[in-house]
């Protein structure tokens, strides 16, 4: 039985959960490709619904693993992909996206995004994402791995404001966003996607993350995964190959840390001061 988890609001009002799943290097080893079907599954079970995938992913290989994995499951999940910014024109996206739908095993994505900013002018991107959206083959669209500036040129694109989300490098350890890009994505009532939100397992040794962790008696990734749950309308789409993964990081969702155990993170991974510019991964 699917579970409840927390949701953020999406700029039309509809709400979805704040844990998702990402599946980013997933479906490229034939060796794991049992588990991690089963671990996406599970996820779904557990009500970890919003999953998140790229035509990029191993060259569609990610969302084919995706599409089978689905099987039976389709209509329960929000199902969000990402188009290359070279295939961000009308046309090539027109493709772009026949392609992914059709490895998706579906006929309509919930959300598609552009992965990052490309050469393509917005104008014609946002001219893309309506035509796909008024054909009934995607349901919201978005970006990713957009700074300040990109956004508000987005804005100041006829139809930009359409936006429904910004999916952003966004984690304990790499703040940055704070600064100005969280608070003006929430001023225009657009969540953010966190990916990487335990920083690809790349988080410093011995911080004060695994001080709580230890006094906890959890894992230093579900602080981390928590910490990010725990900001106001982010979202967050951390991958697990297994199972038992996917249940680790569901159960992050249990951890509420304490005043003085969120002061001792920001004495540790301070707030920026200052604007930085966005990270990628």
């Amino acid at each position: 039985m699917t579970s409840t988890i927390a949701t953020v609001s999406l700029p039309d009002g509809e709400l979805i959960p704040k844990l998702g799943q990402g599946t980013w290097e997933m479906g490229e080893q034939p060796a794991r490709r049992a588990a991690e079907i089963a671990a996406l599954r599970a996820g779904v079970e557990l009500g970890m619904t919003l999953i998140d995938t790229a035509e990029m992913y191993g060259d569609g290989a990610t969302e084919s693993l995706l599409g089978e994995a689905l099987a039976g499951l389709r209509e329960r999940v929000f199902l969000v992909s990402k188009v290359y910014p070279h295939n961000a024109g009308r046309r090539a996206m027109e493709a772009a996206c026949e392609q992914s739908l059709k490895r998706l095993k579906t006929d309509h994505l919930d959300l598609y995004l552009l992965h990052w900013p490309g050469s393509v002018p917005l104008a014609e991107t946002v001219e893309g994402f309506e035509a796909l959206r008024r054909a009934g083959k995607i349901r919201h669209w978005g970006v990713s791995n957009f700074d300040m500036d990109d956004m508000e040129e987005l804005i100041a694109t006829p139809g930009g404001d359409a936006c429904a989300t910004n999916q952003i490098l966004y984690n304990v350890a790499r703040r940055g966003p704070e600064f100005d890009l969280l608070p003006w994505l929430a001023d225009h009532k657009m969540p953010a996607m966190s990916y990487s939100p335990v920083d690809h397992a790349r988080l410093p040794k011995r911080s004060r993350l695994d001080e709580i962790a230890d006094a906890r008696g959890v894992s230093v990734f579900q602080v981390a995964l928590a910490w990010v749950l725990l900001q106001p309308q982010v979202f967050a789409i951390p991958k697990a190959g297994s199972v038992e993964h996917v249940r680790d990081n569901h159960r992050a969702l249990e951890l509420r840390l304490t005043v003085d155990e969120r002061a001792a993170i920001d004495a540790f991974f301070r707030p920026p001061r200052s604007k930085r510019p966005l990270e990628m991964l």
